[in-house]
């Protein structure tokens, strides 16, 4: 591993090696803390838009490990405007030991990671968000035993989050459904790659519109917000169309009796999903924030140390 820039990179059992280890990091940080394999090693972190996990959990990743981290801010670098990227990357690499970038598309980590000469870890972009989809298959495991064979339905907008959802259960054999609204749907590419994996793990990949019909035998059901970043101009039109789609006590009862609810955060309570729900017996959503940490330290010991 060089990169870690999509879940559709690697095989599936590389993505298992990186959730065997987090979990053995988590235990050994929760044992009195991990060992220092990242000492005087320094990841630099390009935001192009902000976020509270990400920032928080890279940073505390890095300082459980050993390292520092440096926040580079959108107006420290105006990535590929004030300089371009393949400058910044070059720069970069002679400075710091990785970076981290959280992006609006999905080319500007694809080319910090061609020009750079360190790993480059994609923290979000347009695309997908494979730090998001690592942590998501920890919480699953943790609470399911593995994915293999089970049913993961997600409900809403087939946005970054969904693609690289549906990626790694396909990769891990989890059966994958979506329930979106006409015209929300997942890149046809990422879903064609989608089916590819779960032709060769023995799962499926299922496509609806009909929420009620999505969660029938799931035992995980996982939302998001029904307007990213960079989408403000749709947001009246977006809450016209997806109430039908909102997570609340009514669909986690259709669903099976162990399932657990996930949600990448912010939530946006009320919208996607509920109070009741978010904060029930069957919410899983903190421990699925605080995985953030320990599945990217995986990531960053396994490229970094």
């Amino acid at each position: 591993m060089k990169d870690f820039l999509t879940i559709a990179d690697y095989s599936p059992e590389e993505i298992q090696s990186l959730l065997d280890y987090a979990v053995e990091l988590k235990a050994e940080w929760a044992d009195g803390g991990n060992r220092p394999i990242l000492k005087d090693k320094v990841l630099a972190m390009i935001f192009q838009k902000p976020s509270l996990r990400t920032r928080v959990s890279f940073d505390m990743g890095m300082r459980h490990l050993g390292g520092d981290a440096l926040y580079l801010s959108p107006a420290e670098i105006g990535l590929g405007k004030r300089e371009s990227i393949a400058d910044v990357a070059r720069v970069v690499s002679g400075y710091v030991d990785g970076v981290m970038a959280r992006v609006f598309a999905h080319e500007h980590v694809e080319k910090l990671a061609e020009w750079a000469s360190i790993p480059v870890i994609n923290g979000l972009s347009d695309y997908n968000h494979p730090c998001q989809a690592l942590s998501d298959a920890l919480t699953i495991q943790e609470n399911h035993g593995n994915l293999k064979g089970l049913n993961v339905t997600f409900v809403g907008d087939g946005n970054n989050v969904a693609v690289s959802l549906m990626h790694i259960c396909a990769k891990l054999g989890a059966n994958f459904t979506i329930a979106n609204p006409q015209g929300y749907d997942m890149p046809e590419a990422a879903i064609q790659e989608g089916r590819q994996f779960a032709q060769e793990s023995g799962s499926t990949i299922t496509l609806l519109h009909d929420p009620h019909q999505a969660v029938k035998n799931a035992q995980v059901i996982y939302t998001d917000t029904w307007v990213s970043m960079g989408q403000i101009e749709e947001v009246e039109k977006r809450r016209q169309v997806f109430p039908p789609y909102q997570v609340n006590a009514q669909l986690v009862a259709e669903a099976e009796k162990d399932v657990i609810v996930m949600h990448c955060l912010p939530a946006h309570r009320g919208e996607e999903i509920t109070d009741e729900v978010a904060d029930g017996p069957h919410s899983v959503l903190f421990p699925q924030a605080h995985n953030r940490m320990h599945a990217q330290k995986a990531v960053l010991a396994r490229l970094m140390a």
